[in-house]
């Protein structure tokens, strides 16, 4: 992956964040924390 593209998908990232937390508010940014952290759980079982 070159700068340029992990820049992009950086930024890409952050307006979505962005774009969720001006549309929905704060309260999602809890539920994807918590399916995150369950996702964190699940990859770390196949390792």
């Amino acid at each position: 992956m070159t700068n340029q593209i992990a820049i992009w998908l950086g930024l890409l990232l952050l307006g979505g964040a962005f774009l969720d937390f001006a549309l929905f508010g704060p309260e999602h940014f809890v539920f994807l924390g918590k399916k995150f952290y369950a996702f964190l759980d699940w990859v770390a079982f196949w390792r």
